[in-house]
């Protein structure tokens, strides 16, 4: 089951510990089978925005697209706030084993995740990054979530995407899965919203916001402090509303990108 504490999180030998630990967990779902994400039984969500400008045509050099792609696949685009990655910056992306702090009300659960696909693709319309991660034995949540970053060769327009599919997991206690089910959604959306308004910011700074990756180092904890977490407790047209206004003042989007949400999917992804 996940590890939670509450007031406090663990420190960089504990992390270290828990770390080489999920790396030789497996998968809390079957990646192939009726049980598995081909079936209907999901939770199924998806969110997008425009997170920045190019110049038309291919990827530029040190442009939004590469800034937003360091920040995404290091997890700098995570509110730590609501939850932080800790992972070890010498492996490779794909594979890569990552915990996951989650934080809510003073809580704190430890859970383990990895990295089981990337994509990349190009063509004349687009160029398309992404990876998916998939929980492990233990994690309170079972699933998958993809994120993809996509530019638009005619527009230069860049779109961050998260796209996920996930059912309750494990539970340490009954008490977390009660919580979980009163504010857990609420949490979601403001994970979402604020990436991407992170994404905008750091792209919008030119990347100068996003922390050095340690060289030598094992373990790195993610996510730089850019905002204020408490952007959850907002209504979610105040909460467009920050997302559009941070738009317009770091990285100038059009009037109707702020974050698009689903509560289902309009593509039926295979694990």
């Amino acid at each position: 089951m996940a590890e939670w504490r509450f007031g406090y999180g663990w420190n960089t030998k504990e992390l270290e510990q828990r770390l080489e630990h999920a790396r030789t967990l497996g998968y809390n779902f079957p990646l192939v089978g009726p049980d598995s994400q081909e079936g209907s039984n999901w939770d199924r969500y998806y969110s997008e925005s425009v997170i920045g400008h190019e110049k038309p045509g291919a990827v530029e050099e040190g442009g939004a697209f590469q800034i937003a792609w360091k920040a995404i696949t290091e997890y700098q685009f995570s509110d730590p706030g609501i939850v932080m990655g800790h992972f070890d910056p010498n492996d490779e992306l794909k594979g890569r084993s990552m915990l996951l702090e989650i934080k809510v009300f003073g809580l704190r659960y430890l859970c383990g995740v990895r990295v089981s696909d990337t994509r990349q693709t190009e063509d004349k319309k687009e160029t398309r990054w992404g990876f998916r991660y998939d929980t492990l034995d233990g994690h309170i949540e079972v699933g998958s979530e993809w994120f993809f970053l996509t530019k638009k060769h005619d527009t230069g327009e860049v779109f961050f995407r998260i796209s996920a599919s996930w059912r309750k997991g494990q539970f340490p206690n009954w008490w977390s899965r009660v919580g979980f089910n009163l504010v857990g959604h609420r949490y979601q959306l403001a994970w979402h919203r604020l990436a991407y308004l992170r994404l905008r910011k750091i792209v919008g700074r030119g990347g100068l916001d996003l922390k050095e990756v340690p060289k030598g180092e094992k373990l790195v904890h993610t996510g730089p402090e850019l905002n204020d977490s408490s952007l959850w407790i907002l209504k979610q047209p105040v909460a467009a509303e920050r997302v559009r206004q941070a738009g317009q003042e770091e990285n100038p989007c059009p009037p109707d990108s702020e974050a698009v949400t689903s509560s289902s999917s309009p593509e039926r992804r295979r694990a």
